[in-house]
């Protein structure tokens, strides 16, 4: 099959500041995987890339914690992240780090080249100082009231509970987080500006269209933009981070570039150091130049803004690259009723996932609870109960009923067969929709699909009762038999950018030798004569004691 147009996929870069939780992987990880997967599988020339944000103020103030270095602290957590993406399944052509030479290199250019183009400009405002600790403060070191909302924990950066952006001084009643006692000092501090009154008609041209983004995406994004956008600071009083290129001359080696300015720009260095990697120092363009390319960022409700107007703006600026074609942006998995939190300490932890139950298990529950339009609840009992009924019980079943009879009745060989009519048609009508679905980044939708199909599957074999079969009527068996494989065959098809394991194990179980991932998107009966192997069951049930070690 010759390549379709090529598709990016960029992750929200997660803070190297704790272990990831289970809000994480369902907001953004996850879902982009199964996009991913499916989009490689429909012949798409797929890019995945993101890294770890090193350089994020919460990386220092767990550094500060702990007294050690930002760099350690970066170090850590990227490497156990790693780990998350091997145990799960999730497919990065490339995942990398703010820490290369490559990042600062090319952050430090876009800037320069912004800067060229007099769309950074520079102006003085006034930060935090903290005389105890002799340094300004950064912006999430700042707590106070929003000035929008008035909800009374928003960060000097921004306000969580509304979105909106902040500076510093925006809040009413700042303090330093670390000490809510102390008394800060104001002190007028220079900083270079990102000139997005300059840019914001391009930007509102470039998103009114978009009427297709989620309803929340695109309402945030037009009513922010209509609501007029500031000169933005890109850059902060810091030691840890990007700094600003030497050709700004001296008298900035205490500064470095914002971290929202790097990390948005680590998707194009990502690509950059992707195709370095692979001996093609210009492969990169195809994903960044090429008009066709569609762009999709996956990330979490709370960097609407830096997606749709930040990292926009920047690149409208630059004028020589595409901007993203889409957004999906989930609301929040939250933990007993609370918004799951890396600093707070609040929800399961992956390590903790992965020690208590399989990838495709995890995988699975992510996406049928994905928080799509609406925030949703993790419980044990829920994912317990979504396992047991759904994987276990309704597609697990499905499959070893029908390769377990197939070994008792057949000898393991696929009889010769036409695929029932009605099983054909419930295929076609399920490849259908879930292609619609997933087409249209709904995964939740998606995976309702194939799931109904499965329960149908079950349906069709108790209705035709093939054990009676084999008895009486020999022929009609080999019949049922035939479609039931054929019906399994094409659900783990669907399934496998969902489940991606237990799906390459199926299409062993079904006697194909080959990667499923590199067969492409297929869908065909079982030749008969074909001889299974023995099977066993792809998924386990699990008892609530196996969860209350998460």
């Amino acid at each position: 099959m010759p390549p379709r147009e090529p598709v990016l996929v960029c992750t929200a870069w997660p803070y190297a500041n704790g272990s990831l939780h289970v809000g994480h992987l369902a907001g953004v990880y996850v879902p982009a995987d199964v996009f991913a997967r499916y989009m490689r599988l429909r012949g798409h020339d797929v890019l995945m890339i993101s890294g770890t944000d090193a350089h994020g103020t919460p990386v220092t103030v767990r550094a500060d914690q702990e007294g050690t270095t930002p760099a350690e602290i970066a170090a850590r957590y990227h490497a156990e992240f790693l780990t998350y993406w091997r145990d799960l399944g999730v497919s990065y052509d490339l995942y990398t780090t703010t820490t290369t030479d490559n990042h600062r290199e090319v952050v430090q250019d876009e800037f320069m080249l912004l800067l060229q183009k007099e769309y950074l400009f520079r102006s003085t405002s006034i930060g935090f100082f903290d005389p105890v600790a002799a340094r300004f403060l950064p912006d999430t070191y700042i707590e106070g009231e929003c000035p929008h909302c008035h909800y009374v924990r928003a960060r000097g950066n921004q306000c969580e509970n509304c979105g909106r952006l902040l500076e510093p001084e925006d809040l009413i009643n700042p303090h330093s987080r670390l000490n809510p006692t102390a008394t800060l000092e104001r002190r007028e501090t220079e900083h270079f500006y990102l000139d997005l009154p300059k840019l914001q008609q391009q930007l509102l041209e470039w998103a009114r269209p978009h009427t297709f983004w989620r309803p929340n995406v695109y309402r945030f994004t037009v009513n922010f933009l209509e609501g007029g956008l500031q000169a933005r600071a890109i850059t902060r009083d810091l030691s840890w981070g990007v700094p600003l290129p030497p050709q700004i001359g001296p008298g900035w080696d205490d500064k470095r570039i914002y971290v929202w300015f790097e990390a948005c720009s680590g998707y194009l260095s990502a690509a950059i150091e992707w195709a370095k990697d692979i001996g093609q120092p210009d492969a990169w363009e195809r994903w960044w130049k090429d008009p066709s390319c569609r762009q999709y960022y996956f990330i979490g409700k709370d960097n609407i803004p830096f997606h749709t107007v930040i990292w926009p703006a920047i690149l409208l600026a630059r004028g020589d690259v595409i901007l993203p074609y889409d957004v999906p942006a989930n609301e929040y998995m939250n933990f007993g009723g609370q918004k799951a939190s890396k600093s707070a300490g609040v929800g399961t932890t992956v390590p903790q996932l992965l020690e208590a139950f399989d990838p495709d298990a995890i995988r699975y529950y992510l996406i049928a609870n994905a928080p799509e339009t609406a925030d949703t609840d993790y419980t044990e009992e829920d994912f317990i109960r979504r396992n047991n009924d759904e994987l276990v019980a309704t597609w697990g079943n499905l499959v070893h009923r029908t390769l377990s009879f197939l070994q008792r009745s057949f000898d393991g060989t696929v009889p010769e067969h036409i695929t029932d009519p009605e099983v054909a048609q419930r295929i076609e009508a399920a490849r259908a929709a879930t292609e619609e679905q997933l087409d249209s980044v709904h995964l939740r939708a998606a995976l309702r699909e194939v799931m109904a199909l499965a329960r149908f599957g079950n349906e069709w074999f108790d209705r035709q009762a093939p054990w009676r079969q084999a008895r009486e009527d020999r022929a009609a068996a080999e019949h049922t038999m035939g479609s039931l494989l054929d019906l399994i065959n094409a659900a783990k098809m669907l399934l496998a950018p969902f489940l991606p394991h237990t799906s390459a194990r199926l299409h062993g179980l079904l006697g194909y030798e080959d990667d499923l991932q590199d067969r492409g998107w297929y869908f065909e009966a079982l030749p008969g004569g074909r001889k299974l192997p023995v099977p066993s069951p792809l998924f386990r049930k699990l008892e609530l004691s196996a969860a209350e070690a998460a």
